[in-house]
């Protein structure tokens, strides 16, 4: 059962940007510097269409599938829609991915990265792709060991795959801190400017942190339960 947010969805993402930019102005950063991705996984239509009429226009999915059912039609009544994939992602849906997604920010392996460069090479487009870390080398969640992420980006340049930043979704119940600051530090050496970290719980410290996307879900959309 859904739990909905206890307010209006504009309130809420006026909210989520005032504490954006409150969190860059301490960093010494312009509150512009951050996309905020609504991650609107699991959530029907009729919750993200009062986000889009309140300004929202970037908006994250974790799977193809569920995308292809929402967004087409959300996307034909609203101009302006940004579409990011903020999930696994497997190879054989990566042509499906390369049509649907503006963004995709789960690359972490080098099959996914084939089959995202042929899918590009065959659509004829280049979509921006953020490589995924496992920042806190944990076995079972998904990301590039960051032992492998200098040949990782290595390939990438070398199919022409599009690569803008690294991503990161820290360890469960302990400080993110310091992983967003290994992500930074990861993304500075490797020259990189794209830093998605942060979401409902800690996208204020990731933006102080050098974030450029938070992926922001239960705090914009309450949660499901």
């Amino acid at each position: 059962m859904e739990q909905p947010a206890t307010l209006p969805p504009g309130t809420l993402l006026a909210d989520i940007r005032a504490r954006i930019a409150h969190a860059a102005q301490i960093a010494r950063r312009e509150p512009d510097e951050v996309t905020l991705v609504a991650v609107s996984k699991t959530h029907p239509a009729e919750r993200i269409v009062p986000l889009i009429a309140a300004g929202q226009r970037c908006f994250g999915e974790n799977r193809v599938q569920e995308a292809q059912d929402k967004w087409p039609a959300l996307r034909e009544a609203h101009t302006g829609i940004a579409l990011h994939l903020v999930g696994q992602l497997q190879s054989n849906k990566a042509e499906d991915a390369v049509r649907l997604f503006d963004c995709i920010h789960s690359l972490d392996r080098p099959s996914l990265l084939t089959a995202l460069a042929r899918a590009m090479d065959k659509a004829g487009r280049r979509v921006p792709c953020f490589v995924q870390v496992n920042i806190g080398a944990e076995a079972q969640k998904g990301g590039c060991a960051i032992a492998d992420l200098p040949a990782l980006l290595a390939a990438a340049r070398t199919a022409d795959l599009p690569v803008i930043g690294l991503m990161c979704v820290p360890p469960a119940g302990i400080e993110a801190a310091p992983f967003f600051a290994l992500l930074d530090k990861l993304a500075a050496d490797h020259g990189l400017a794209g830093r998605s970290m942060g979401m409902s719980e800690d996208f204020e410290t990731a933006v102080m942190l050098g974030a450029t996307h938070v992926r922001v879900g239960s705090a914009l959309f309450g949660t499901r339960g």
